[in-house]
């Protein structure tokens, strides 16, 4: 087990820049790679070291992360020598390119009294490409879906990443039908049968608990729609484990299978699983796995730490350290098993001071 001590230092007067292949993002003319562009793993890996190089020059807290590691810009060649910022970070400092200004933050959910993430979001044009080109790959045009969204614990609260992203795919959708539902289940309920009658494809994204309260209110035998959850009980139910979780909703909703987002506030990007909990990442988002007890190892073929890297998050940190544990698997799907259980930080002790 290593232990880390990260302490603060002068804020360099000077940092360099990059020049990339002419891509017109952000709140000034900025280079930056042809992200949706990427057709295979060298293309992806070139991408991930030019990325790695400019935030490694314009973000203060992560080069002096990656030097405490003794790990220099220049020294890295691939992708596996990239450090991975571990995600708690984002609670505790500013994650935006030097040569940037903040055009929107997005806010993690916690419990009351607790610390909670901050995603300062320097173009929020990239997050709406990522996540609509993301969502086009999995599930194809936006415009043939109704979106009904089911997600209470969300739109309770303020800067939530996801209903900034439904609410876009409401809007996209052009359909009169689509929408938010917060507590109107007998609402949604009809519009679900409604679409049914009419054979319309439809999605219904969730979050867990409010799925299950709509199938104890009433049972349905769904043909024409997709049902997708995302997150977890959020303190309103006993946690459920995915096996358990998915079985109950299939056997609700009368469909074959449940699909899932993977997404979290400090990302920009998503990846799907249309059943079976096997997630699949967009072109410009990539999982690997490490050692739990060794954090700064990674590992392949067996349960690890989840380790996140979205090309998309250009202007904030693309190399994540999540809390989550999963497999990642040849074809570079991925399953989500569990959460680290204890503190914010296992398997390295690291103090900000």
């Amino acid at each position: 087990m290593k232990t880390i001590t990260f302490l603060n230092s002068t804020k360099p007067d000077i940092f360099i820049l990059l020049i990339f292949d002419t891509y017109y993002f952000g709140n000034i003319n900025m280079s930056i790679p042809s992200i949706f562009e990427i057709k295979n793993a060298d293309d992806f890996e070139a991408a991930a070291l030019e990325t790695f190089r400019h935030q490694y020059s314009t973000i203060d807290v992560y080069q002096r992360f990656c030097n405490y590691l003794n790990i220099k810009s220049e020294t890295v060649k691939k992708v596996s020598e990239i450090p991975f910022l571990p995600i708690e970070f984002f609670k505790s400092h500013q994650l935006i390119s030097e040569v940037n200004t903040t055009e929107k933050i997005f806010l993690s959910s916690g419990t009351t009294g607790s610390i909670t993430s901050k995603h300062h979001v320097a173009n929020i044009a990239l997050y709406e490409e990522s996540f609509l080109k993301g969502f086009e790959l999995a599930y194809g045009a936006i415009q043939q879906y109704t979106i009904l969204a089911l997600l209470p614990a969300y739109l309770e609260r303020e800067g939530s990443s996801l209903v900034y992203m439904v609410d876009t795919l409401i809007k996209k959708s052009k359909n009169s039908k689509s929408g938010f539902y917060l507590h109107n289940l007998t609402d949604l309920a009809s519009t679900l049968i409604e679409q049914e009658k009419k054979g319309k494809k439809t999605i219904l994204l969730g979050v867990s608990y409010a799925l299950l309260d709509l199938i104890e209110m009433q049972k349905f035998q769904l043909k024409h729609t997709i049902v997708m959850e995302t997150g977890g009980m959020k303190g309103r139910r006993k946690e459920m484990i995915k096996q358990e979780l998915h079985k109950v909703l299939t056997a609700g909703f009368g469909v074959s299978k449940i699909h899932s987002e993977y997404g979290m506030t400090e990302l920009l990007s998503q990846a799907y699983s249309i059943g079976k909990g096997i997630f699949n990442c967009p072109p410009w988002m990539q999982i690997l796995t490490r050692d739990t007890e060794d954090p700064l190892t990674l590992i392949e073929n067996k349960t690890g730490g989840i380790n996140v890297i979205d090309l998309a998050n250009y202007h904030s940190c693309s190399f994540i350290a999540t809390q989550d544990l999963g497999k990642k698997f040849k074809d570079g799907s991925f399953e989500i098993l569990g959460r680290f259980d204890s503190s914010d930080i296992r398997g390295c002790n690291l103090m900000v001071l």
